[in-house]
């Protein structure tokens, strides 16, 4: 049995759906999207939760029935499709059997290209693969792997996170080999994660891409006010602690609803030797944070030009901003030309410094960098 978190407001991993907030909506489109034999492209910013709702819909999967097998990677260190296969072997081989004898004889008939080798987990008993497979080897292995899942007859689900980084790869023609085979998978279920938007975008949207209109879209937005205002006062009135609505509203008002970043107040609020909070008590918190980032911010700053920190500290006093090339933006932060600003602002997406939303505001993507250049809260 699982012990319960001494802090509630988890910032890494997963526990339960009793710590998880909300997206009740999205966890139940997802299951219902791979359960009908569709793939799903989740696609939002870094610290969104993407992560936390995988491993919640694995949470839910496998509650239903313990015939689903859920198995969660992430490519964003992978520099090829070797790395890649080798990732991915390394989740799913030997998790398929029941006994020793079955994962040697089922790793005997589909692994020719390379032998994968076992040990076992002194604590779950289940047995880890090591794979040592060539990298001239590396497209038979990858279809051996795919076959291997196929013959299986099980469930299968697989999320493949920062999958946009298979477009850096190396070699020719990955997005069409992946392609190729996963499209012959009826039993096995993908969801692929990303948080480059126009990369994950081009991937499935564009009509000339392997993956075109492959997956049921799926942009992950903040977490609503009312749903995280309810959660977060519950949690700490559970332990005898209280949040008040107002509070919490000042925490979500102040971070845009940046679900990590909202999370992480509440982390820190919830380690207070306190009963009872109150707006200044968020204020030191996130206060203490900034200082405790100030030399990462400082080095943020030196490693951009002057006239991108002008704009970066102008669109972070304002929030966000939908009409940067306006002259009353301009004059208001002592900004140069419209084309130097332009310039500026590409330059500040390019390195994720500025992101835009839906909406086609622009915004500070890192909510405490944004506080640090307004000067505090």
């Amino acid at each position: 049995m699982e012990t319960e978190p001494k802090n509630p407001f988890l910032i890494s991993g997963y526990h339960s759906p009793d710590y998880f907030c909300d997206r009740i909506a999205e966890t139940d489109q997802i299951i219902s999207a791979l359960q009908s034999g569709r793939n799903v492209s989740l696609i939002s910013p870094r610290r969104f939760g993407k992560t936390g709702l995988i491993h919640n819909i694995f949470y839910c999967l496998k509650g239903r029935s313990k015939k689903s097998y859920c198995f969660y990677i992430d490519i964003f260190a992978t520099q090829n499709l070797l790395d890649f296969t080798t990732t991915l072997g390394r989740a799913v081989i030997g998790q398929l059997e029941n006994t020793p004898q079955t994962i040697i004889k089922k790793t005997t008939t589909f692994f020719k290209s390379f032998r994968p080798s076992f040990s076992f987990d002194e604590k779950t008993g289940m047995p880890v693969a090591s794979l040592d497979i060539k990298s001239e080897e590396t497209r038979n292995s990858l279809q051996e792997i795919f076959s291997y899942l196929k013959d299986s007859n099980k469930d299968i689900y697989i999320a493949v996170d920062e999958f946009q980084q298979i477009t850096e790869y190396p070699e020719k023609n990955v997005e069409a080999l992946l392609r190729s085979y996963i499209q012959f998978l009826p039993n096995v279920h993908f969801i692929f994660s990303g948080s480059k938007k126009h990369l994950m975008d081009a991937m499935f949207s564009s009509a000339n891409r392997p993956f075109y209109q492959s997956t049921q879209k799926i942009n992950l937005k903040e977490i609503a006010a009312e749903p995280y205002r309810e959660f977060a006062v519950r949690l700490f009135g559970k332990h005898k602690k209280k949040l008040t609505p107002q509070v919490f509203d000042f925490v979500y008002a102040n971070l845009q609803g940046h679900t990590w970043y909202v999370q992480l107040v509440l982390n820190f609020l919830f380690a207070l030797n306190k009963t009872v909070y109150s707006e200044q008590d968020v204020k030191d918190v996130m206060n203490g944070i900034l200082q405790e980032e100030n030399a990462t911010y400082k080095t943020y700053c030196e490693l951009i030009t002057k006239g991108q920190l002008s704009l970066l500290r102008a669109i972070a006093k304002e929030q966000s901003i939908k009409s940067p090339f306006e002259h009353s933006f301009l004059q208001k932060h002592g900004l140069k030309a419209v084309s130097s600003v332009r310039l500026a602002l590409k330059s500040l997406i390019d390195k994720t410094l500025i992101l835009s939303d839906e909406s086609g505001s622009y915004y500070v993507y890192d909510r405490f960098f944004s506080l640090w250049l307004k000067g505090g809260i």
